[in-house]
């Protein structure tokens, strides 16, 4: 019998349950070891060898080369996790974030101190709020990336 999952109706959110984790424990492993500067060191000098020593998916491990947080997220990635990349990479957990919604590290944590995501329009797939598939990415960063990818 399936499990019903109802919550996977919020859109701009992936839930970190216990499908998602398994799904990412490789990933998440990967991240963990981040966390020695021997291992950072490594990473840094060849990543794609040091990737390689992990049983992670070639999806994940692209995702991570792309430095695509979003991605590594839908392949089972959690944030707490994640975050070790961009510490690897000197960056803020804002410009990370920022990263991940389209926004500037300046935009996002204007938004943040703002209160965040207003829930209207966000509450399940569907509406017609800021958070929805359609309207992302958003902010200067998403604009600029999306013309370039866009061609414009």
């Amino acid at each position: 019998m399936a499990l019903e999952k109802p919550y996977l109706d919020v859109p701009g959110t992936i839930i970190f349950d216990a499908e998602q984790s398994r799904k990412g424990y490789w990933i998440n492993q990967f991240c963990m070891s981040l966390m020695k500067a021997e291992n950072r060191e490594r990473f840094r000098a060849n990543e794609r060898a040091y990737l390689d020593e992990w049983a992670m998916t070639e999806e994940q491990k692209q995702a991570v080369l792309a430095r695509d947080l979003n991605w590594c997220m839908r392949t089972g990635g959690n944030i707490y996790f994640l975050a070790k990349i961009g510490s690897t990479d000197g960056k803020s957990f804002q410009q990370m974030a920022g990263s991940m919604t389209g926004m500037t590290e300046d935009e996002y944590r204007a938004m943040m101190i703002a209160g965040g995501r207003s829930a209207e329009g966000n509450r399940y797939v569907g509406e017609d709020g800021d958070a929805q598939a359609h309207r992302q990415p958003q902010g200067a960063a998403g604009a600029a990336g999306n013309k370039n990818k866009e061609g414009n």
